[in-house]
């Protein structure tokens, strides 16, 4: 059992305070090993404390969370499920714990009790995955945020974990810092296979994701790929959540009479729908 990479969760319920409503209510999910999964939500839905149900940083008050194998309430597997789950938060500033980026990355395999002689080579392969090692003897205050992030994900990259948690890693970065962490977060999926569960409230983000969960009121309300859940335009404004620019214009072209496929996420799809229906006369 402990070599299954999957996340469980089986009728999760978790309660801040006793006779409270519950901020997960009776959620049930699995996620696949390799798999890029973005959850969705407004302020308060829930997401954030389904993250750190993940991570063993809540227990479930009722329901069982599984992750590689470990059962999250089994005090005794805390930090074996910390090293293969790693959790990235909101703001870089508050995982740097050192003036060193290269001893940053150290920090947590020093908690893990990792040798010398092995850690050297993780954090070098950490720093080149991130595309940060040029900055290894840099001091981290120096950095931007995206880069700051970057720093964080190397952490978490040394410790060599099967999943990723992502919660909100991107919002507190400018435009070109979001682009530059998504963009590193999607190669590690595919080039090492890391599982990647990523909390955020940017729809253009979530829909480079290949699945997508919206969560509502702690109960997960729509799943599916990225396209199956933002065509649903009427149930996501209803849940006070928004879709994706190029996905709301193709629904109000195809409302006008325009017969657009469904499923438009980005600018290249909607320019390519367009040509379909109203190729260019090639001149003669």
């Amino acid at each position: 059992m402990k070599s299954d990479t999957r996340i469980r969760l089986t009728d999760v319920t978790y309660t801040y305070e006793e006779g409270a409503a519950p901020a997960v209510s009776k959620v049930s999910a699995e996620i696949e090993p390799g798999e890029f999964v973005a959850v969705l939500g407004h302020n308060g839905s829930g997401k954030s404390t389904m993250a750190k149900l993940l991570n063993a940083l809540y227990m479930p008050t009722e329901g069982t969370v599984l992750v590689c194998g470990y059962d999250t309430k089994n005090e005794e597997y805390v930090w074996e499920i910390r090293q293969r789950a790693g959790m990235i938060f909101q703001n870089p500033d508050n995982q740097i714990v050192t003036t060193v980026v290269k001893e940053d990355v150290a920090f947590g395999l020093e908690n893990l009790g990792v040798p010398t002689d092995e850690m050297i080579p993780r954090i070098e392969s950490a720093l080149q995955a991130v595309r940060m090692s040029k900055y290894a003897d840099s001091a981290p205050h120096m950095l931007s945020g995206g880069q700051k992030q970057r720093v964080a994900i190397a952490g978490i990259l040394a410790m060599e974990p099967s999943v990723i948690i992502a919660d909100e890693a991107t919002a507190m970065l400018d435009p070109s810092g979001r682009k530059e962490v998504l963009e590193t977060m999607r190669r590690l999926n595919r080039q090492k296979a890391i599982t990647v569960i990523w909390i955020t409230h940017f729809m253009e983000e979530a829909a480079q994701a290949d699945r997508v969960l919206v969560i509502t009121d702690g109960e997960i309300r729509l799943s599916g790929k990225p396209a199956e859940v933002f065509d649903q335009v009427d149930a996501m404004r209803e849940m006070h959540l928004d879709v994706p620019h190029m996905t709301a214009l193709a629904g109000e072209l195809r409302a006008a009479g325009m017969p657009l496929k469904k499923g438009v996420l980005t600018v290249e799809e909607l320019a390519e729908e367009v040509e379909r229906l109203c190729p260019l006369k090639q001149s003669t």
